[in-house]
């Protein structure tokens, strides 16, 4: 009977979000739409996609789908772009490309002022160090750098994984850089040495996502077994978030503690981040004229407020989700029967 009460305990108790639902639609690149960011005074965010441009959107405009939403598009690389950032101190817009290119963009005259070379195949994920002025890189070539923005020169080569490293976690506090990568694997690095802290092995399949909020010292790492939430300082396993069949290809997080994973076959699931709770599960809406199997989401973003969700897609569109204002716990309510079932059926799992 003790067990009983003991896991009875630890069922955490949801907190209640509102579903959300597809707000606007913008069409306006002509390749997969790889990766977005958004800029530290929210008013404008970019796209990076596979056919090879960026374009900076003003951020209200297009939630009303206003057709001068576009301000510009930049042209410059010559294969998918993969990551994107502003930076939060200087004039700049930092992208990554498959063409092994790591790119710096003046925004004040649109042109590339840097080129951080290096790499010796295609970029995956680009993130800026919050607190210094580094930036980190992860590629095909199974390796995360880290660059001095300024001088361009490389200040690391993280090696140790086996396979491309899809995603990275930048924080400012140790572990400041965390990778996961496509051999199944997460590690979190020691930036000062430049060596591997230590290696989480749990996940079976690639980790393409890892997101980060901003509110606990966690983050979570998404790949097409499940999610997986972990403690931020020393990489202790929390708990799983399971559920989500699919390869899930982005993973973003609010601070109102709303976890969105989507993934290759267009499948978005909405999750309280504190308990694990999925409190929502969807299909995206490939736009007409699309195959079916263009449904697929490739990145998603909170904007700064958290109060609108956007995704970069199969089917060429960038997507603007919002919360539905007339829902509320009486018309969604918590499904806490299927809940208390499913922590009880997974007390009993180790992983």
């Amino acid at each position: 009977k003790s067990t009983i009460t003991k896991v009875s305990k630890s069922i955490p108790t949801p907190k209640w979000h509102a579903p959300w639902k597809l707000s606007t639609v913008l069409s306006s690149h002509l390749g997969w739409v790889r990766s977005i960011a958004f800029d530290s005074t929210n008013d404008i965010f970019a796209t990076g996609a596979a056919d090879r441009t960026i374009k900076i959107f003003d951020f209200a405009k297009s939630c009303v789908g206003s057709s001068d939403a576009l301000k510009i598009t930049l042209t410059g690389h010559i294969s998918p772009i993969r990551g994107l950032a502003f930076s939060p101190r200087h004039p700049y817009l930092f992208s990554a490309g498959e063409d092994k290119m790591v790119k710096c963009w003046d925004l004040e005259t649109n042109q590339v002022v840097r080129h951080y070379h290096g790499h010796l195949s295609g970029v995956f994920c680009l993130k800026l160090h919050p607190t210094l002025d580094l930036l980190v890189t992860g590629g095909r070539d199974a390796v995360a750098r880290v660059w001095d923005m300024r001088t361009k020169q490389q200040v690391h080569v993280l090696t140790g994984h086996d396979n491309t490293v899809g995603t990275v976690l930048t924080k400012p506090t140790d572990p400041q850089i965390v990778t996961g990568s496509y051999d199944s694997t997460i590690k979190l690095w020691d930036l000062i040495a430049g060596k591997c802290m230590s290696t989480l092995t749990h996940h079976k399949k690639a980790v393409r996502a890892l997101v980060q909020p901003s509110f606990e010292q966690t983050f979570v790492s998404g790949a097409a077994d499940t999610l997986k939430k972990w403690s931020g300082k020393d990489g202790q396993f929390v708990n799983n978030l399971s559920g989500h069949k699919a390869v899930v290809n982005a993973l973003a997080v609010n601070d109102d503690g709303v976890l969105v994973s989507g993934a290759d076959d267009g499948s978005m699931r909405f999750w309280d981040y504190g308990s694990g709770y999925q409190f929502q599960q969807m299909e995206t809406i490939a736009q007409p004229g699309s195959l079916d199997a263009e449904n697929g989401v490739y990145v998603a973003e909170f904007d700064l407020t958290g109060t609108r969700l956007i995704t970069g897609e199969a089917d060429k569109t960038i997507k603007i989700w919002k919360q539905d204002d007339n829902a509320s716990e009486f018309s969604h309510p918590i499904d806490m029967t299927s809940w208390r079932n499913k922590c009880l059926k997974e007390a009993k799992q180790r992983f």
